[in-house]
């Protein structure tokens, strides 16, 4: 028989191939357990309801981490781009499931408009008129009851009128006036609505004293203090006319400060019956003048009354005042204005030995002079040089009533209370 002996070759490859078929298994083993690991690591993170149950999870903590929109709502009426808007009662801001907590309104210019938030944070209101034709922006910011924010923001423009109104004022910006001047404003249009128009008029004063309104009429209003100023308080008024309706259809059209200076104390008395006139400043007499005043039928007004002119020399007319073809003198000096009714404090040359001894006016206040005032030693120059508009000049012991206190400036004629009321 023939046998062919294995060959070493042949055992070789039989061997291969069993530890080929050994590795593979082998190679299976390692890659199961592999994939089982695997499937262990991702535990419920895969494919099914659990792992989605987990992964839904995760999604929504992530939203619950977000901050959530404020439930407050802010509203702002005029609408935004609304024209025409009135300037009194048209602003309003407010909000609902929440409070404001910021509110700024602004011009073109970034003048803000001052107001107030309600004390429960539900509304704010302006603590002033708006101007004419003009354009505000709004900026409104509140909260909810979790501190989240809401904003909003608008833009209007207010109506430009038809109709307006000035006030004429006394003093001038930048005067030094006496210690009885008072900050007298006449309008150009019967005011309707005067707490309106009182309001939007500020007096600041350094130093600090209380000043109060009062209207003669519905076209003057006065502001003074209680007394007489103080020498050197500085007076500050501040004008915020603009918007203002002053009657129905009407507005103002001024924004302005006037500022103005007291100055020295100057207090002069008049006594009809000794017919002299003492000059004081500081309660010091310092000098006492001879004078001559309204003789009867001719009174002069008692009182006090504030100079509010002072002219070098003008012409006085019998008819401006009611007596008509009595006088008509030209030239009269030094002549300083004490009432709207026509009595003056002035220089008089025709009076002759009248001066201390008698009265001969009708109803001014007459004090030595010169024709054409040239000499400035005479009593008419020295007082005129040594006064100014808003010094006071107290008259005394005449016949006649106590001069009206609208009657010129001289609202000092009436009480505190009665000023205030």
């Amino acid at each position: 028989m023939n046998v062919r002996p294995i060959s070493g070759a042949s055992v070789d490859a039989r061997a291969g191939r069993n530890k080929g078929r050994g590795g593979t298994g082998l190679l299976a083993l390692i890659l199961g357990v592999l994939l089982l690991a695997v499937t262990a690591c991702g535990g419920g993170g895969g494919s099914g309801s659990g792992s989605e149950g987990k992964g839904e999870g995760k999604g929504a903590d992530s939203s619950q981490a977000e901050t959530k929109q404020s439930e407050a709502v802010v509203s702002i009426a005029p609408k935004n781009g609304a024209r025409s808007v009135d300037t009194s009662g048209a602003l309003k801001v407010s909000a609902a499931k929440g409070r404001l907590t910021q509110v700024e309104v602004k011009d073109a210019k970034g003048a803000a408009i001052a107001g107030n938030i309600a004390a429960d944070g539900a509304t704010w209101t302006p603590s002033t008129h708006l101007a004419s034709g003009t354009k505000y922006t709004v900026h409104a910011i509140a909260k909810d009851a979790e501190g989240r924010t809401a904003a909003e923001d608008s833009s209007f423009t207010t109506l430009t009128p038809e109709n307006t109104f000035l006030g004429n004022f006394t003093p001038e910006d930048g005067s030094k006036v006496g210690v009885g001047m008072p900050f007298s404003i006449r309008f150009t249009r019967g005011i309707t609505s005067p707490e309106d128009v009182e309001k939007a008029i500020r007096i600041r004063t350094e130093p600090a004293v209380e000043v109060a309104g009062h209207w003669f009429g519905n076209d003057r209003l006065d502001f003074r203090p209680e007394k007489y100023w103080k020498e050197g308080t500085k007076v500050t008024v501040d004008l915020n006319l603009d918007g203002v309706e002053g009657r129905e259809g009407v507005y103002g059209k001024q924004d302005k400060t006037v500022s103005f200076t007291i100055g020295r104390d100057q207090v002069s008395v008049v006594d009809v019956k000794t017919k002299k006139m003492k000059v004081m400043q500081d309660g010091k007499t310092i000098r006492t003048i001879p004078v001559t005043t309204g003789k009867p039928g001719y009174d002069t007004w008692n009182g006090q009354m504030v100079i509010s002119e002072m002219l070098a020399v003008t012409r006085m007319n019998g008819e401006t005042v009611g007596y008509g073809g009595e006088y008509d003198i030209k030239d009269v000096p030094h002549a300083a204005r004490l009432t709207t009714s026509g009595t003056f404090l002035h220089g008089n040359y025709w009076g002759g030995d009248a001066f201390g001894n008698y009265n001969a006016s009708h109803g001014c206040i007459g004090l030595r002079d010169v024709k054409g005032g040239y000499d400035s030693d005479v009593p008419a120059a020295w007082f005129f040089n040594h006064s100014m508009v808003g010094d006071v000049v107290v008259v005394k012991n005449s016949n006649d009533a106590t001069v009206a206190p609208d009657n010129g400036l001289n609202g000092w004629n009436m009480s505190w209370k009665k000023w205030k009321a």
